[in-house]
């Protein structure tokens, strides 16, 4: 089995034919870091080219499934990163071509041409709902929470898939709000294919893998690719290069400047209450005049 340090992957002792990726930082709810989307490809592959496997598991250790990028200290310090530049003029195409690496790393899961069940529990936000969006299939359970927060300043995501798995209507109430859903409200809304209790949330996802499973390799690949390839057709890769830049502008715009000046003010868990609570996000000339005053004081000791 190959070796890794943000994630595993091994088949299944009881079930060969089924491949378990599981992120495994579950100090940090599994937060993405830079090695994870690389790694999640380089899995992906793995299983793309072992002939015993026919699907495969996503699934998080601990308490949830992905809590997003892990970004708490890079937020809150003055640290130079291709995707928040503190030097100026900011270059957008060093950070397009960082995220639009991760992007292409997360969509490995959607091109395989074995099917890829997201199993979600607890939460599966911001980067962690792109990771679990790009699988095929989503199964949570009841209680779990999926959405992309950083709709509301500092972030867009850049699979672009919400749109695609959602519909135009619910998709737009979820990126003008940055609100999450549960489990439950996802099924209804059809974007998890089966939603049950945390306590029978594996039963459930293995019960589903293993009729898959029984499917040979060469149909589920030619099924998989006819759904994709409607969603090709859609516009679904000029949809993620837009979105890809657009994220870019989120970090580095006047409101995404105030957020990341705020996290390094008053720190990260600040920024996110703000952020989460509702109030209003500073914006355009407020913002800047806000930035000026937070920036002042590291002035003064220089």
């Amino acid at each position: 089995m190959p070796a890794f340090t943000t994630l595993r992957i091994d088949q299944d002792p009881q079930e060969p034919r089924i491949a378990r990726l599981l992120l495994n930082r579950p100090e940090r709810l599994n937060a993405i870091t830079d090695e994870m989307p690389g790694e999640i490809r380089r899995a992906v592959e793995w299983a793309e080219r072992n002939p015993e496997v026919h699907v495969v598991i996503v699934e998080g250790a601990g308490k949830g499934f992905c809590g997003g990028y892990d970004l708490a200290a890079s937020a809150e310090s003055e640290i130079d990163h291709p995707c928040q530049q503190e030097r100026y003029p900011w270059d957008p195409m060093d950070d397009y071509a960082v995220m639009k690496r991760n992007t292409e790393d997360f969509m490995s899961l959607w091109r395989c041409s074995k099917p890829t069940i997201a199993k979600v529990h607890g939460a599966a936000v911001a980067g962690g709902s792109d990771i679990a969006l790009c699988c095929d299939l989503l199964v949570m359970a009841d209680d779990a929470r999926i959405g992309y927060m950083p709709t509301r300043v500092w972030g867009c995501p850049t699979t672009a898939m919400w749109t695609y798995r959602l519909g135009p209507a619910r998709a737009k109430q979820l990126m003008f709000t940055g609100d999450v859903i549960d489990g439950a409200r996802a099924a209804e809304w059809g974007l998890a294919n089966i939603v049950a209790p945390a306590v029978d949330l594996d039963a459930e996802v293995m019960k589903l893998a293993a009729r898959i499973a029984g499917v040979p390799r060469s149909h589920l690949a030619m099924h998989k690719m006819i759904v994709n390839q409607v969603m090709l057709s859609a516009g679904l890769e000029q949809s993620q290069m837009m979105a890809t830049v657009f994220d870019g502008i989120t970090r580095h715009n006047p409101e995404g400047l105030w957020f990341r000046r705020h996290a390094q003010t008053e720190g990260f868990k600040s920024a996110i209450e703000w952020r989460d609570s509702g109030r209003p996000i500073p914006e355009g000339d407020e913002a800047r005049a806000l930035i000026a005053e937070m920036e002042t004081p590291a002035k003064a000791i220089d």
